[in-house]
């Protein structure tokens, strides 16, 4: 009983440190270029049967 409490208390622990961001403190993400930036893709097409 106290091994397997053990290893379960091991187990939480491990599972919120690795949710936690304990591989460093946050950084902020690059700020794009001013102005407007569109990308993307537009297919338009035409199906008939005869």
């Amino acid at each position: 009983m106290t091994h397997s409490l053990l290893l379960a208390a091991l187990a939480l622990m491990l599972a919120t440190l690795a949710a936690c961001g304990v591989d460093g403190a946050p950084t902020r993400p690059e700020t794009p270029p001013p102005g407007l930036q569109v990308s993307g893709e537009a297919r338009i097409g035409v199906v008939s049967k005869l």
